[in-house]
């Protein structure tokens, strides 16, 4: 073998070992904390509080990510891919980025309460608007000093990070659902609670990039030309992130909107469906977090992609098709099991909201699936720089999602809203991955692409024999999950023995 073919292949294998290695790290923490987060705090508290304040609550939480852009204007990303590119430059960024996120807060709130106004928000969501929008400052914080942790290939200190925030608010919701220190819980005190978490969060993390930067305190800078040059280059990010966010988050908005006296139970009934899309989201983003500054250092030093594309894909698509399916046949029996009949709700009311947030959960888990496409893919496009075809995919994209919520919502209410996102998702998912092949020359994987369909018409007969056993549907779900995972290794989809030796191959 060649000494630079051999020098070249130990780099990918090492590329594909650190990946698999943190990536484990991630899925451990964030498998640990995130889910009780998601289904042991938030879920408790919208059963607590009722689905109508809930719904209250999670259309202005998403109003307040709509300018969330404003907050970051694409600099995460850029960072990101720039550090892991050109480690010195960290503290040059840092110093000068920190005044740039302060600016960028004012011009957040500015745009965020002017539209708040604009479609006439009551003083209650305005109150808490307010601390919303604080958190959304405290979040992109974090976010950003991470994308440095990240670029530097500190994987094993983000991943700590990943899952801090949330670690600070377990403690606090736990205090005040189960302490008896309030007499009633109110949706502000889980507000609060995200304050403090994120607050403390930034502080640890902030130390922890300074102390990378090499400097015991730093000074910021004010460097227009500096700040203006790196707006124009994160710019397109920005945009990108705008309008992924959109079609993202304007369905519960759009819910609570248009129908009236009836949106806030409706957006309420999204949430409680949306809500494990969001725990699957979590987990899956953690690909995105790796692969970007892996595959920004693989680009930069013409290292082959292809390997490294399909196994992170077939990592993340295998169990999204089996959470999908899962979805289709558990979903009542789920959305009955996570939220119970609430005070004063009849019968009828019970039987309906649970009715209604299946179909939204069935159809928002098959989004998870071409969503965690985009997540290798997507990512891909944008470690190589290739913003405007991704800006011109996330506009087509949030057009046509917005145009079909107005359509739809009217007539089938949140069930309407699930459809039009899996319509846009799915779109979405399919342009980035033809763009790829054909920027990147990959090889058509018929081999991969008949595994996956054997794969997934496999699942649908476990799915269905699984109803059929005279099981608790628990039971049965658990035997469907363990049958799915023996059926992707007998295909197989995934390779243990591969995966092993790549982690043994990866360094740290």
């Amino acid at each position: 073998m060649a000494p630079a073919f051999s020098t070249n292949l130990q780099r990918v294998n090492g590329m594909q070992g650190k990946f698999i290695k943190n990536l484990v790290l991630l899925m451990i923490l964030n498998l640990l904390i995130k889910p009780f987060w998601i289904l042991g705090i938030d879920r408790t508290v919208q059963n607590t509080v009722g689905a109508e304040e809930y719904g209250f609550y999670f259309a202005v939480f998403n109003f307040s990510f709509l300018f969330n852009i404003l907050l970051d204007v694409g600099i995460t990303n850029f960072n990101n891919k720039s550090i892991a590119q050109n480690r010195q430059l960290l503290t040059k960024y840092l110093s000068n980025i920190l005044v740039l996120k302060l600016l960028l807060f004012s011009l957040y709130l500015l745009f965020t309460f002017s539209f708040a106004f604009v479609i006439d928000y009551s003083p209650e969501q305005i109150r808490l608007l307010v601390f919303l929008a604080v958190n959304q400052f405290l979040l992109s914080f974090i976010l950003y000093l991470r994308s440095n942790l990240g670029g530097l290939h500190l994987f094993r200190t983000d991943a700590m990070i990943s899952v801090l925030d949330r670690i600070l608010m377990i403690l606090i919701c736990s205090l005040l659902l189960w302490g008896n220190i309030v007499d009633e819980f109110r949706i502000q005190y889980f507000v609060y609670a995200q304050t403090a978490g994120y607050g403390i969060s930034v502080i640890i993390t902030f130390l922890l990039v300074v102390q990378h930067a090499r400097k015991r305190w730093l000074r910021l800078n004010w460097n227009f030309p500096f700040l203006l040059a790196i707006v124009r280059k994160s710019f397109p990010f920005a945009v990108l992130v705008l309008l992924m966010t959109f079609y993202n988050r304007i369905d519960s908005v759009m819910l609570e909107r248009l129908l009236g006296d009836d949106g806030a139970r409706y957006s309420g009934i999204y949430a409680q469906a949306y809500r494990l899309l969001d725990a699957a989201n979590m987990i899956a983003y953690l690909f995105a977090v790796l692969l970007l500054p892996i595959f920004a250092r693989m680009i930069k030093q013409k290292q082959p992609l292809e390997d490294l594309v399909n196994l992170s894909f077939t990592l993340i698509i295998t169990p999204a098709i089996m959470v999908a399916v899962a979805a289709f046949y558990y979903n009542t029996e789920l959305m009955h099991s996570l939220y119970p009949m609430h005070a004063g709700e009849t019968p009828a009311m019970f039987a309906h909201r649970i009715e209604e947030s299946a179909r939204v959960f069935a159809l928002l888990m098959a989004c998870f699936m071409v969503i965690s496409t985009t997540y290798v893919f997507g990512t891909l496009l944008t470690a190589n720089g290739s913003l405007l075809k991704l800006n011109i995919i996330a506009f087509a994209g949030m057009l046509l999602n917005v145009l079909l919520n107005f359509v739809m919502i009217p007539v089938l209410f949140s069930t309407g809203s699930a459809v039009a996102s899996l319509f846009t998702q799915t779109l979405v998912a399919v342009t980035q991955v033809l763009i790829v092949k054909r920027m990147f020359r990959f090889r058509i994987n018929y081999l991969l692409l008949l595994r996956l369909f054997a794969f997934t018409t496999g699942l649908f007969l476990l799915g269905f024999l699984s109803r059929q056993l005279p099981l608790p549907w628990l039971h049965g779900l658990v035997a469907f999950g363990v049958a799915g995972i023996v059926l992707a290794l007998l295909i197989p989809l995934i390779r243990l023995k591969q995966i092993f030796a790549l982690i043994r191959y990866g360094g740290d």
